[in-house]
Protein backbone atom coordinates (compact mmCIF):
# COMPACT_ATOMS: atom_id res chain seq x y z
CA UNK A 1 0.00 0.00 0.00
CA UNK A 2 1.27 3.59 -0.75
CA UNK A 3 2.91 5.91 2.03
CA UNK A 4 -0.26 8.18 1.32
CA UNK A 5 -3.03 5.81 1.36
CA UNK A 6 -1.52 4.59 4.64
CA UNK A 7 -1.52 8.21 5.89
CA UNK A 8 -5.61 8.97 4.44
CA UNK A 9 -6.40 5.77 6.58
CA UNK A 10 -4.83 6.57 9.71
CA UNK A 11 -6.12 9.89 9.55
CA UNK A 12 -9.80 8.16 9.03
CA UNK A 13 -9.73 5.68 11.26
CA UNK A 14 -7.90 7.90 14.42
CA UNK A 15 -10.72 10.50 13.67
CA UNK A 16 -13.51 7.50 14.37
CA UNK A 17 -12.01 6.90 17.05
CA UNK A 18 -11.96 10.25 18.64
CA UNK A 19 -15.28 10.78 18.25
CA UNK A 20 -16.06 7.29 19.70
CA UNK A 21 -13.82 8.51 22.72
CA UNK A 22 -14.46 11.82 22.90
CA UNK A 23 -18.48 11.99 22.33
CA UNK A 24 -18.92 8.74 23.61
CA UNK A 25 -17.58 9.67 27.28
CA UNK A 26 -19.11 12.78 26.80
CA UNK A 27 -16.13 14.57 27.68
CA UNK A 28 -16.05 18.41 28.44
CA UNK A 29 -15.39 20.28 24.49
CA UNK A 30 -15.29 16.93 22.24
CA UNK A 31 -14.54 18.38 19.27
CA UNK A 32 -10.92 19.62 21.08
CA UNK A 33 -9.85 15.64 20.53
CA UNK A 34 -10.63 15.68 17.00
CA UNK A 35 -8.61 19.04 16.47
CA UNK A 36 -5.61 17.26 18.50
CA UNK A 37 -5.77 13.93 16.65
CA UNK A 38 -5.85 15.69 12.87
CA UNK A 39 -2.47 17.62 14.63
CA UNK A 40 -1.01 14.62 15.29
CA UNK A 41 -2.19 12.84 12.41
CA UNK A 42 -1.30 15.39 9.13
CA UNK A 43 2.01 15.65 10.62
CA UNK A 44 4.72 13.58 8.73
CA UNK A 45 6.89 10.84 11.26
CA UNK A 46 5.98 8.27 13.96
CA UNK A 47 3.44 8.96 16.71
CA UNK A 48 4.50 9.59 20.28
CA UNK A 49 5.24 7.19 22.34
CA UNK A 50 2.55 6.50 24.80
CA UNK A 51 5.06 7.39 27.81
CA UNK A 52 6.31 10.42 26.34
CA UNK A 53 2.51 11.15 25.47
CA UNK A 54 1.19 11.43 29.17
CA UNK A 55 4.21 13.50 30.12
CA UNK A 56 3.99 15.75 27.03
CA UNK A 57 -0.23 15.73 28.18
CA UNK A 58 0.52 16.69 31.99
CA UNK A 59 2.85 19.47 30.92
CA UNK A 60 0.84 20.77 28.21
CA UNK A 61 -1.89 20.35 31.24
CA UNK A 62 0.25 22.63 33.30
CA UNK A 63 0.62 25.28 31.16
CA UNK A 64 -2.66 25.81 29.56
CA UNK A 65 -3.67 25.91 33.17
CA UNK A 66 -0.96 29.13 33.82
CA UNK A 67 -3.17 31.04 31.53
CA UNK A 68 -5.77 31.31 34.05
CA UNK A 69 -3.50 33.70 35.51
CA UNK A 70 -3.69 36.15 32.67
CA UNK A 71 -7.30 36.68 34.01
CA UNK A 72 -6.60 38.55 37.28
CA UNK A 73 -4.16 41.28 35.31
CA UNK A 74 -6.81 41.68 32.35
CA UNK A 75 -9.48 42.08 34.97
CA UNK A 76 -7.56 44.99 36.65
CA UNK A 77 -4.83 46.19 33.98
CA UNK A 78 -6.59 45.41 31.12
CA UNK A 79 -4.21 47.64 28.57
CA UNK A 80 -1.12 45.86 30.32
CA UNK A 81 -2.79 42.80 30.21
CA UNK A 82 -3.42 42.69 26.39
CA UNK A 83 0.04 44.23 25.48
CA UNK A 84 1.66 41.07 27.57
CA UNK A 85 -0.58 38.78 25.66
CA UNK A 86 0.82 40.26 22.72
CA UNK A 87 3.83 39.94 23.39
CA UNK A 88 3.39 36.08 24.73
CA UNK A 89 2.12 35.69 21.33
CA UNK A 90 5.06 37.14 19.54
CA UNK A 91 7.31 34.75 21.19
CA UNK A 92 5.18 31.25 20.89
CA UNK A 93 4.86 31.93 17.12
CA UNK A 94 8.73 33.12 16.99
CA UNK A 95 9.94 29.98 18.73
CA UNK A 96 7.53 27.54 16.94
CA UNK A 97 8.88 29.07 13.52
CA UNK A 98 12.72 28.75 14.45
CA UNK A 99 11.98 25.22 16.30
CA UNK A 100 9.44 24.15 12.95
CA UNK A 101 7.20 22.74 16.18
CA UNK A 102 3.43 22.07 15.04
CA UNK A 103 1.89 21.86 18.56
CA UNK A 104 1.99 26.13 18.72
CA UNK A 105 -1.48 26.12 18.41
CA UNK A 106 -1.74 24.66 22.26
CA UNK A 107 0.21 28.06 23.12
CA UNK A 108 -1.39 29.98 21.46
CA UNK A 109 -4.60 28.90 22.98
CA UNK A 110 -3.09 28.76 26.34
CA UNK A 111 -2.56 32.30 26.52
CA UNK A 112 -5.47 33.55 24.05
CA UNK A 113 -8.44 31.44 24.52
CA UNK A 114 -7.94 30.88 28.21
CA UNK A 115 -7.68 33.67 29.66
CA UNK A 116 -11.13 34.65 27.56
CA UNK A 117 -13.00 32.08 29.08
CA UNK A 118 -11.52 32.69 32.69
CA UNK A 119 -12.82 36.51 32.18
CA UNK A 120 -16.49 34.78 31.77
CA UNK A 121 -15.75 32.43 34.62
CA UNK A 122 -12.54 30.85 36.23
CA UNK A 123 -14.56 27.43 36.08
CA UNK A 124 -14.71 27.70 32.34
CA UNK A 125 -10.74 28.54 32.04
CA UNK A 126 -10.19 25.61 34.09
CA UNK A 127 -12.27 23.33 32.37
CA UNK A 128 -11.53 24.58 28.77
CA UNK A 129 -7.69 23.65 29.89
CA UNK A 130 -8.33 20.65 31.46
CA UNK A 131 -10.13 19.77 28.03
CA UNK A 132 -7.31 20.83 26.03
CA UNK A 133 -5.12 18.54 27.83
CA UNK A 134 -7.54 15.38 27.54
CA UNK A 135 -8.10 15.98 24.04
CA UNK A 136 -4.64 16.10 23.56
CA UNK A 137 -3.59 12.43 25.51
CA UNK A 138 -6.74 11.43 23.18
CA UNK A 139 -4.99 12.65 19.81
CA UNK A 140 -1.72 11.23 20.62
CA UNK A 141 -3.50 7.75 21.77
CA UNK A 142 -5.56 7.43 18.67
CA UNK A 143 -2.22 8.16 16.54
CA UNK A 144 -0.17 5.45 18.17
CA UNK A 145 -3.38 3.20 17.24
CA UNK A 146 -4.22 3.91 13.66
CA UNK A 147 -0.11 4.05 13.07
CA UNK A 148 -0.11 0.35 14.70
CA UNK A 149 -3.09 -0.40 12.10
CA UNK A 150 -1.52 1.09 8.96
CA UNK A 151 2.36 1.19 9.72
CA UNK A 152 4.91 3.04 7.84
CA UNK A 153 7.71 1.08 5.76
CA UNK A 154 10.76 0.91 7.43
CA UNK A 155 12.74 3.80 5.60
CA UNK A 156 15.29 1.81 3.50
CA UNK A 157 17.08 5.11 1.98
CA UNK A 158 18.56 7.83 3.78
CA UNK A 159 16.70 9.49 6.81
CA UNK A 160 14.61 11.70 5.77
CA UNK A 161 15.43 15.61 6.67
CA UNK A 162 14.23 17.35 9.66
CA UNK A 163 12.07 20.32 8.60
CA UNK A 164 13.76 23.42 7.78
CA UNK A 165 13.67 26.21 10.34
CA UNK A 166 13.23 29.74 9.07
CA UNK A 167 15.94 32.13 9.82
CA UNK A 168 15.44 34.61 12.43
CA UNK A 169 14.21 38.02 10.59
CA UNK A 170 11.77 35.63 9.21
CA UNK A 171 10.76 34.52 12.17
CA UNK A 172 10.02 37.90 13.50
CA UNK A 173 8.47 38.97 10.59
CA UNK A 174 6.02 36.38 10.49
CA UNK A 175 5.43 36.33 14.37
CA UNK A 176 4.55 39.85 14.17
CA UNK A 177 1.94 39.29 11.27
CA UNK A 178 0.39 36.17 13.21
CA UNK A 179 0.09 38.47 16.55
CA UNK A 180 -1.32 41.05 14.74
CA UNK A 181 -3.93 38.57 12.99
CA UNK A 182 -5.01 37.10 16.31
CA UNK A 183 -4.62 39.69 18.88
CA UNK A 184 -7.89 42.21 17.33
CA UNK A 185 -9.66 38.90 17.57
CA UNK A 186 -8.45 38.63 21.44
CA UNK A 187 -9.75 42.23 22.19
CA UNK A 188 -12.73 41.77 20.92
CA UNK A 189 -13.21 38.51 22.93
CA UNK A 190 -12.49 40.27 25.60
CA UNK A 191 -16.16 42.22 25.37
CA UNK A 192 -18.23 38.82 24.94
CA UNK A 193 -16.12 35.73 26.24
CA UNK A 194 -18.80 33.14 25.57
CA UNK A 195 -19.74 34.36 21.59
CA UNK A 196 -15.87 34.76 20.84
CA UNK A 197 -14.07 31.76 21.98
CA UNK A 198 -14.84 29.79 18.95
CA UNK A 199 -13.07 33.19 16.85
CA UNK A 200 -10.04 32.79 19.64
CA UNK A 201 -9.65 29.02 18.50
CA UNK A 202 -9.90 30.10 14.29
CA UNK A 203 -8.10 32.86 14.73
CA UNK A 204 -5.06 31.65 16.51
CA UNK A 205 -4.80 28.49 13.50
CA UNK A 206 -4.89 31.80 10.90
CA UNK A 207 -1.77 33.29 12.44
CA UNK A 208 -0.05 29.65 11.86
CA UNK A 209 -1.82 29.56 8.34
CA UNK A 210 -1.00 33.43 7.42
CA UNK A 211 2.53 32.85 8.25
CA UNK A 212 2.66 29.84 5.23
CA UNK A 213 0.82 31.98 2.47
CA UNK A 214 1.51 35.10 0.40
CA UNK A 215 -0.62 37.50 -0.37
CA UNK A 216 -1.45 36.12 -4.24
CA UNK A 217 -2.97 32.97 -2.68
CA UNK A 218 -3.92 34.15 0.88
CA UNK A 219 -7.51 34.67 -0.31
CA UNK A 220 -7.82 31.03 -1.74
CA UNK A 221 -5.68 29.67 1.38
CA UNK A 222 -7.93 31.72 4.51
CA UNK A 223 -11.04 32.38 3.12
CA UNK A 224 -11.28 29.25 0.57
CA UNK A 225 -10.53 27.02 3.67
CA UNK A 226 -13.00 28.44 5.83
CA UNK A 227 -15.94 28.80 3.09
CA UNK A 228 -14.52 24.60 2.69
CA UNK A 229 -15.19 24.33 6.49
CA UNK A 230 -18.59 25.48 7.18
CA UNK A 231 -19.58 23.18 3.97
CA UNK A 232 -18.13 20.22 5.43
CA UNK A 233 -19.86 21.05 8.68
CA UNK A 234 -23.05 21.77 6.97
CA UNK A 235 -22.88 18.21 4.94
CA UNK A 236 -22.06 16.24 8.58
CA UNK A 237 -24.63 18.03 9.91
CA UNK A 238 -27.51 17.66 7.49
CA UNK A 239 -26.36 13.73 7.44
CA UNK A 240 -26.86 13.41 11.16
CA UNK A 241 -30.16 15.10 11.06
CA UNK A 242 -31.36 12.13 9.43
CA UNK A 243 -30.59 9.73 12.58
CA UNK A 244 -29.02 12.00 15.32
CA UNK A 245 -27.10 8.85 16.70
CA UNK A 246 -23.41 8.89 18.21
CA UNK A 247 -22.64 6.00 15.32
CA UNK A 248 -24.14 8.41 12.48
CA UNK A 249 -21.82 11.04 14.13
CA UNK A 250 -19.13 9.02 13.90
CA UNK A 251 -19.17 7.79 10.19
CA UNK A 252 -20.51 11.38 8.76
CA UNK A 253 -17.09 12.56 10.87
CA UNK A 254 -15.12 10.00 9.22
CA UNK A 255 -16.71 10.25 5.31
CA UNK A 256 -15.65 13.69 5.84
CA UNK A 257 -11.89 12.76 7.08
CA UNK A 258 -11.91 10.05 4.13
CA UNK A 259 -12.82 12.83 1.44
CA UNK A 260 -10.50 15.61 2.61
CA UNK A 261 -7.77 13.59 3.69
CA UNK A 262 -7.60 11.96 0.00
CA UNK A 263 -6.72 15.91 -0.77
CA UNK A 264 -4.31 16.30 1.75
CA UNK A 265 -2.26 13.34 1.14
CA UNK A 266 -3.02 14.17 -2.71
CA UNK A 267 -3.99 10.84 -3.53
CA UNK A 268 -6.78 12.26 -5.01
CA UNK A 269 -5.54 15.92 -7.45
CA UNK A 270 -6.06 19.08 -5.75
CA UNK A 271 -5.09 22.61 -6.91
CA UNK A 272 -5.39 23.74 -2.63
CA UNK A 273 -1.99 22.65 -0.85
CA UNK A 274 -2.27 19.78 2.05
CA UNK A 275 -2.35 22.97 4.64
CA UNK A 276 -5.52 24.39 2.81
CA UNK A 277 -7.80 20.64 3.66
CA UNK A 278 -5.66 21.05 7.01
CA UNK A 279 -7.20 24.02 8.30
CA UNK A 280 -10.53 23.51 6.82
CA UNK A 281 -10.90 19.76 8.86
CA UNK A 282 -9.59 21.41 11.72
CA UNK A 283 -12.15 24.26 11.36
CA UNK A 284 -14.88 22.20 10.66
CA UNK A 285 -14.21 21.15 13.83
CA UNK A 286 -14.84 24.40 15.57
CA UNK A 287 -17.62 24.87 13.90
CA UNK A 288 -19.62 21.15 14.01
CA UNK A 289 -18.10 20.54 18.11
CA UNK A 290 -20.21 23.71 19.54
CA UNK A 291 -23.17 23.38 17.38
CA UNK A 292 -23.42 19.56 18.02
CA UNK A 293 -23.31 21.52 21.70
CA UNK A 294 -26.21 23.56 20.81
CA UNK A 295 -28.72 21.51 19.96
CA UNK A 296 -28.34 19.34 22.86
CA UNK A 297 -28.75 22.12 25.26
CA UNK A 298 -32.05 23.06 22.45
CA UNK A 299 -30.27 26.36 21.49
CA UNK A 300 -31.24 27.99 18.21
CA UNK A 301 -28.48 26.06 15.78
CA UNK A 302 -28.57 28.01 12.45
CA UNK A 303 -28.67 31.01 14.27
CA UNK A 304 -25.47 30.60 16.41
CA UNK A 305 -23.59 28.90 13.15
CA UNK A 306 -24.37 31.75 10.91
CA UNK A 307 -22.83 34.13 13.43
CA UNK A 308 -20.00 31.86 13.77
CA UNK A 309 -19.60 31.39 10.20
CA UNK A 310 -20.07 35.16 9.61
CA UNK A 311 -17.20 35.78 12.52
CA UNK A 312 -14.65 33.40 10.77
CA UNK A 313 -15.46 34.76 7.49
CA UNK A 314 -14.48 38.21 8.56
CA UNK A 315 -11.43 37.11 10.56
CA UNK A 316 -10.24 35.45 7.38
CA UNK A 317 -10.69 38.09 5.18
CA UNK A 318 -8.76 40.28 7.87
CA UNK A 319 -5.75 37.62 7.92
CA UNK A 320 -6.10 38.18 4.13
CA UNK A 321 -5.34 41.98 4.53
CA UNK A 322 -3.07 41.50 7.12
CA UNK A 323 -0.57 39.19 4.71
CA UNK A 324 -1.12 41.97 2.01
CA UNK A 325 -0.12 44.40 4.17
CA UNK A 326 2.50 43.07 5.48
CA UNK A 327 3.75 42.15 1.96
CA UNK A 328 4.10 45.06 0.66
CA UNK A 329 5.88 47.10 3.57
CA UNK A 330 8.61 43.81 2.95
CA UNK A 331 8.61 45.08 -0.51
CA UNK A 332 9.13 48.76 0.25
CA UNK A 333 11.86 47.90 2.83
CA UNK A 334 13.62 46.23 0.23
CA UNK A 335 13.22 48.74 -2.34
CA UNK A 336 14.10 51.66 0.00
CA UNK A 337 18.09 50.91 0.13
CA UNK A 338 18.42 50.56 -4.17
CA UNK A 339 16.36 53.72 -4.24
CA UNK A 340 18.24 55.27 -2.00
Amino acid sequence: MHPADKAVLRLTLGMGLAVLIAYGLALPAPFIACMMTVVFLAKPGPPIPPAKGVVVSLVIWGVLSAGVLMVPLLEHYAVSGVALTAVLLFAIYFMSLRSANPLAIILVIAFAAIPVAGVADQGLALGLSGAMAVGLGIGIFVSAVSHAFFPDAPPTGPAAAAPVAVSAEAARRTALQATVVVMPVFVIALTNPATYIAAILKAGALGQQAGATNAGSAGRELVGSTLMAAAMALAVWLGLSLWPTLWMLILWIMAATLWSAARMFRVKASASPPSFWVNALMTMFILLGPAIEDGAVGKDVVAASVTRVCLFIAAALYAWATVWVFERWQGSRRRGPRAA
